[in-house]
């Protein structure tokens, strides 16, 4: 009985040892990814409190190098080459440092990103970018320091700095144009498909390129479609409109308003409605 109480004993003093408290972090850890265009784009850093301090020009102060967050490196990783502030990021990760000042920040990209905090020598060399920003007071008290991307289109997004009464924010712009441009080419030198057809004619269409071509494109893709949808009709008519195809327009909203009255989508009988009303003034 002795040696089967000495083995429980034992056991609770190991089970005991190996406990280990738990508790929430005072940075909370934050990732996100996003994809800009086709490019991805991921973000990770940690987000202190204000917890009533002064932040800018004290707690952060202003003219030092700052690592942008809590705890270890704010890392960013770009899955293409991108552009800050004219000057080429190739892909890859990298460590975001800033430098407040009372009107600007500046921003830096930097190659080294295994530091906890700043590193211990700061070497100009392992600078890839760096850019200027200024900093906007705003009416607002934010307590939880955040960065965030935002302000998408499909060639560029803003890098958002967020934290007390200021507000930075950078332009990333991402090579979309070129890559959809050679994705273009190479396929339709194959043996292209009417959807390769359709988002074709809708890239020249977005993006303000040559909209005949378009036109042609929307045209093969459409052609073997026997039950067309009404948001197909709809972008056909649009893409008609612009090339000035004025009666081909009227006449594919008109078939759009059709087939969405009786799909009962109300958003595209009335652009649909209103479309048909604009153009036959012209």
């Amino acid at each position: 009985m002795k040696k089967v109480l000495t083995i429980l004993s034992l056991a609770g003093l190991m089970a005991f040892s190996q406990a280990q408290v738990t508790t929430p972090a005072a940075s909370a850890p934050t990732e996100m990814e996003i994809t800009v265009g086709l490019t991805k784009i991921e973000l990770e850093y940690s987000r202190p409190n204000k917890n009533d301090r002064e932040i800018f020009g004290n707690l952060v102060p202003y003219g030092k190098i700052w690592r942008t967050g809590a705890n270890k490196n704010t890392t960013i990783s770009f899955s293409d080459d991108v552009i800050i502030d004219g000057q080429t990021l190739k892909a890859g990760k990298y460590a975001i440092y800033t430098k407040p000042e009372k009107e600007s920040w500046e921003i830096y990209f930097y190659t080294d990103t295994e530091n906890w905090g700043n590193p211990e020598k700061w070497e100009e060399s392992k600078i890839a970018a760096k850019t200027t920003a200024k900093a906007n007071k705003i009416p607002l008290d934010v307590e939880t320091f955040s960065i965030s991307i935002d302000e998408l289109t499909h060639d560029s997004a803003k890098l958002n700095f967020l934290w007390d009464n200021i507000y930075v924010e950078t332009k990333i712009e991402v090579p979309t144009d070129k890559k959809v441009m050679a994705s273009i080419a190479e396929t339709m030198k194959g043996n292209p498909t009417p959807q390769d057809y359709l988002a074709a004619a809708n890239y020249y269409y977005t993006t303000g390129k040559d909209i005949q071509q378009a036109k042609k494109w929307i045209d093969e893709g459409m052609k073997d479609n026997k039950e067309p949808r009404f948001w197909q009709l709809r972008q056909q008519s649009l893409i008609y409109a612009k090339a000035g195809d004025i009666k081909g327009a009227i006449s594919l909203a008109q078939k759009s308003l059709d087939a969405a009255k009786q799909a009962g989508n109300e958003d595209y009988i009335k652009m649909n409605q209103d479309s048909i009303k604009e153009w036959s003034k012209k």
